[in-house]
């Protein structure tokens, strides 16, 4: 059995008749369609298409990016179909899982994808070694400027906020510093780090 697959984007002004004439024409049983964007992960009607899949049946799309934006999310798919023991098949790219170049194909794709999950990892890494190395901090901006830091320091040191109402002063100055609660506890219970 073979059954079809149709989606278009959500808020564009796309028309999914051609899709679902395609998938009628190349002989769909049952066709899913629904208005979603591709990078969605769960799109209800691309789940009951698959849900829908036994051993020996074909899910048909009429182009690649109608079943995946990302070459990740693809495979993924693809491994959903082929665990329910079913085939593949897109009108437009001549991709058919259920033959030996298909299967090929498929194949490729996934060491593409692997390939380019690398080198996005490599080249974050270069860029997050190069950022470093240019005395760029990395990660959240501090909550406390160097002055309020240096206030709350001096206070601690001085006596002023040392239990038993440490809670109350700390609350206190962070409202002051327009700082949160446990940012203020930090500094207080270890000065020495932000310095």
């Amino acid at each position: 059995m073979e059954i079809g697959y149709a989606r278009v984007s959500r808020g564009d002004s796309q028309d999914i008749d051609p899709q679902l004439r395609a998938l009628r024409d190349a002989g769909c049983d049952a066709i899913y369609s629904e208005e979603a964007s591709g990078g969605q992960a769960d799109r209800r009607e691309l789940a009951r298409a698959i849900g829908a899949l036994e051993a020996g049946d074909v899910l048909v799309v009429w182009k690649l990016d109608r079943l995946s934006r990302s070459l990740r999310d693809l495979l993924f798919t693809l491994e959903a179909i082929t665990a329910a023991g079913a085939g593949f098949r897109s009108l437009t790219e001549a991709i058919d899982t259920t033959t030996a170049p298909g299967r090929l194909m498929t194949q490729m794709l996934g060491a593409f994808a692997e390939f380019e999950r690398a080198m996005i990892r490599e080249r974050t890494m270069n860029g997050l070694a190069h950022a470093r190395s240019a005395g760029r901090r990395l990660g959240r901006r501090p909550s406390l400027t160097g002055p309020q830091r240096a206030e709350i320091i001096a206070k601690v040191e001085s006596g002023q906020g040392s239990p038993p109402s440490s809670r109350a002063c700390s609350a206190y100055r962070a409202r002051q510093c327009s700082a949160c609660y446990a940012i203020i506890e930090r500094v207080r219970k270890r000065p020495t780090q932000f310095c």
